[in-house]
């Protein structure tokens, strides 16, 4: 575990969190909010309401903005030394796009804070992406990695895969899958490679106290990669349960969910998402889990904690 400064040491010390009332941006503030002084920015009173209710709510500063205001922005971020860019979809709206949510945002923060004191930004992204993906989201995830790139200000670009945390969107869809007879799903031998959100949380935590990272791009994943289809037995397994996984050609789902999208404004499922969800994650993450000076939680007990019965 990367070990952060004594609050005494870091008095002067101010990180900005964007897009902080996701689980990740929660759980990074708790992790934070004992050694640094931690600006979270949300976009609604919604929003706001969710860090006002963590334990940590009375050390936090919260602003609710839009993140495409660059001079609000600019206020929050005027005395952080650093800034966790944590805002992005992997589902695209008529009023969420990806475009708005990635490239707009970013190159907001960026002009806002040419006239900052910000040492670093640290931007999560998503692994496989890049500016020319034949997939929407990752491509736009890419195109916002090199905003920051080729900004003034210093950057670390941290790529994960699917993150696993307790209460999250995607172990309790996992969790669910472990406890149903049956499991249909597209492609089942796509490869997971699931890492635990607080290695994510530590990940960052490197990226804001360690020198020497600036303008790089870190690929991190869990220890293990498997095929969809052994990561939901594995998750049954450790609920005690045996499971039937039937897996369905991706084509499949590529059509009902091109349906969905001419049908509805807001479908719960599109082609991009699908493809997000759908490439085969396997990486080894020893190196950078060394430079960064962090040990990866092993996915059996990754399973403990995120799908555990309540």
């Amino acid at each position: 575990m990367t070990e952060i400064a004594s609050p005494a040491s870091s008095t002067h010390s101010r990180v900005l969190i964007t897009g902080a009332n996701g689980h990740l941006g929660c759980r990074l503030i708790a992790r934070l909010a004992a050694a640094y002084s931690v600006r979270a920015v949300v976009r609604s009173e919604r929003a706001r309401s969710k860090i006002m209710a963590l334990p940590e709510a009375s050390q936090i500063e919260t602003r609710v903005m839009d993140y495409q205001d660059s001079t609000s922005m600019a206020a929050a971020a005027m005395d952080c030394d650093y800034v966790v860019h944590l805002v992005g979809i992997i589902k695209e709206t008529a009023s969420a796009t990806y475009a708005k949510a990635h490239e707009e945002t970013t190159a907001c923060l960026i002009d806002a804070l040419k006239s900052s004191t910000v040492k670093r930004v640290i931007y999560i992204s998503i692994l496989g992406s890049r500016s020319d993906s034949s997939n929407a989201c990752l491509a736009s995830k890419g195109r916002a990695e090199q905003l920051l790139l080729d900004a003034e200000i210093p950057a670390l670009i941290l790529k994960v895969p699917m993150v696993l945390g307790e209460g999250d969107y995607a172990s309790q869809a996992l969790k669910h899958k472990a406890h149903s007879r049956v499991n249909f799903v597209f492609r089942a031998a796509s490869k997971e490679q699931p890492i635990y959100a607080g290695d994510v949380v530590e990940a960052i935590v490197a990226g804001i106290a360690q020198p020497n990272l600036d303008d790089s791009i870190l690929e991190l994943a869990g220890p293990e990669s498997l095929t969809r289809k052994s990561l939901i037995h594995r998750a049954a397994r450790s609920q005690g349960n045996s499971v039937r996984v039937l897996s369905l050609p991706l084509a499949v789902g590529m059509g009902i969910a091109f349906l969905f999208e001419k049908m509805l404004d807001n479908p719960p499922v599109t082609r991009a998402m699908l493809g997000v969800l759908d490439h085969d994650d396997e990486i080894d993450s020893t190196e950078i889990c060394n430079l960064l000076d962090i040990n990866l939680t092993n996915l059996d007990q990754m399973l403990d904690l995120c799908i555990a019965n309540d």
